[in-house]
C-alpha cells in the first residue's frame, strides 16, 4: 500500500469472528470456498490489492502505558479480517463489498475509504515520525 493512498483505495472489514459457530462442518467449507473463489476474481480483476484474517487475539493501547489483553469488543463486532480494494467510488466499493459470501453466514462488511484530508495526513505523517 503506498504512503499516501489515493481516493480510489478502500478498506472493507469484515466482522464476526465467531460467525462458523454453529454451523455445519459442510456448510463451513462451502462458505470458505465461496469466500476464496471471491477475493480470487478480484485479485484477477486488480480490485484486491491486499489483505487478511486477523488473530482472536491481541493487545489493546488505551494510553502509552497501558497496555491489555484484547480486542475485547463482541465477536460479532470483532474484526475478523479485512481487504484494501481499489473501486471507482464509494458506491463501487459498497457494490463489491455486497459480494461477500460471509455475509450469507452472518458477517458484517463495513467499508470505509482513506483519507485525503491533508490535515488527516499531517497528523499521521507527524505519528509515524514519532514511532507511534
Amino acid at each position: 500500500m503506498s504512503a499516501n493512498p489515493t481516493a480510489s483505495e478502500y478498506l472493507l472489514l469484515f466482522r464476526n469472528n465467531a460467525w462458523y459457530q454453529n454451523l455445519a462442518p459442510e456448510v463451513i467449507e462451502e462458505s470458505m470456498n465461496r469466500f476464496s473463489a471471491w477475493a480470487d476474481q478480484l485479485s484477477k480483476e486488480g480490485k484486491l490489492k491486499s489483505g487478511g484474517p486477523l488473530e482472536t487475539i491481541g493487545k489493546t493501547l488505551t494510553s502509552r502505558n497501558v497496555v491489555t489483553d484484547g480486542p475485547f469488543a463482541e465477536s460479532k463486532e470483532a474484526v475478523a479480517g479485512f481487504f484494501v480494494i481499489e473501486a471507482a467510488s464509494l458506491e463501487a466499493a459498497v457494490e463489491i463489498a455486497n459480494g461477500c459470501p460471509g455475509l450469507d453466514v452472518g458477517q458484517t462488511v463495513e467499508v470505509r475509504s482513506f483519507t485525503t484530508d491533508p490535515f488527516a495526513n499531517e497528523i499521521a505523517q507527524i505519528a509515524a515520525s514519532k514511532d507511534c
